[in-house]
């Protein structure tokens, strides 16, 4: 699977998944100040599934109807890193 980790998230999650063995592409380290919209286009050309706490791309998606490839959306009460790994430790578990 490949993840494009959302500047949101922050470089944490990204380095977590890399070590799990993901391709993980790092707004944070590579395209910082980005635009959702170059994000989600970034995301949608090049096959990558968007880890972000946005929720923003919510209505980009379902709003606007803009094309995505998979969106994993961490809306968590404790915004720690850690707690984000946490979460995508479960859906992964889940549906990896």
């Amino acid at each position: 699977m490949r993840f494009l980790v959302d500047e949101c998230v922050g470089p944490r999650v990204g380095y977590w998944l890399r070590k799990q063995g993901y391709e993980v592409f790092s707004v944070y380290e590579a395209m910082r100040g980005a635009s959702d919209d170059e994000v989600l286009q970034k995301a949608y050309t090049e096959n990558w599934i968007l880890v972000t706490s946005d929720k923003d791309f919510g209505d980009k998606v379902y709003r606007e109807k803009q094309l995505h490839r998979g969106i994993i959306l961490l809306r968590l009460d404790d915004d720690r890193s850690q707690q984000k790994i946490v979460a995508l430790q479960r859906v992964l578990s889940r549906y990896a």
